[in-house]
């Protein structure tokens, strides 16, 4: 009987775990091959010249066979960017809720900035150079919210840090804003994932250079 007992409890144990962490589908792990790959396909050849069936080409299947996991390359490309942009934002408002002084929080979001690309760097790519056209579309309106949330986090973090006396008195904001946003995202185009340094170690070497300089101090 006690052994009975046992095999049930650990029957019931294994039950709720099983409960808990339900398994990934195969379906499901296809939808997200293939939105990598429809990601790395906008990507390389952009948006309006890519088609269903470059995509299928590059997933090795028929054009067809794509439309069971989505409706238009519309829906492959609002959830490659939703994706992205809600990871991203799920750690810029950890860093921003954080007790961070200015510049800690400004090194934390350009650190945060850096892993986004190691994770979605074709995702960024699209959407630096796609979000101009795709505003335009209502499917694609939510980007004008994120993009001034952006910058109102960043223009408020240099701000603070220049009110604080942790940024230089002269400093202009926004030029600085600017500087700062389009040097770190611009690495999309160059950055490979196991290149040879980790995202946090560019950040690094990225603050260094902005917030030190790159000349010996005398």
């Amino acid at each position: 009987m006690p052994k009975q007992k046992q095999s049930s409890d650990t029957s019931a144990a294994q039950t709720t775990r099983a409960k808990k962490k339900p398994p990934v589908t195969p379906s499901a792990e296809r939808r997200g091959e293939l939105l990598g790959i429809a990601a790395d396909v906008f990507a390389e050849q952009g948006y309006n010249a890519t088609t269903v069936r470059k995509i299928a080409d590059a997933a090795g299947m028929l054009a067809g066979s794509l439309y069971y996991h989505f409706d238009s390359k519309e829906s492959m490309l609002e959830e490659i960017l939703r994706t992205f942009l809600t990871e991203l934002w799920d750690g810029y408002d950890s860093v921003l809720s954080a007790p961070l002084g200015p510049r800690e929080t400004l090194e934390a979001l350009v650190t945060e900035s850096f892993r986004e690309i190691d994770r979605h760097r074709s995702a960024v790519a699209i959407y630096q150079k796609e979000s101009k056209h795709l505003v335009t579309q209502t499917r694609f309106e939510y980007l004008v919210e994120s993009q001034q949330r952006f910058e109102k986090a960043w223009l408020s973090t240099l701000e603070r840090g220049v009110a604080e006396g942790a940024f230089r008195a002269d400093l202009d904001v926004r030029l600085a804003y600017r500087f700062v946003r389009d040097t770190v995202w611009v690495a999309a185009s160059w950055y490979r994932p196991g290149g040879g340094h980790s995202p946090e170690e560019i950040a690094r070497q990225y603050l260094s250079m902005v917030l030190d300089g790159i000349a010996v101090r005398t």
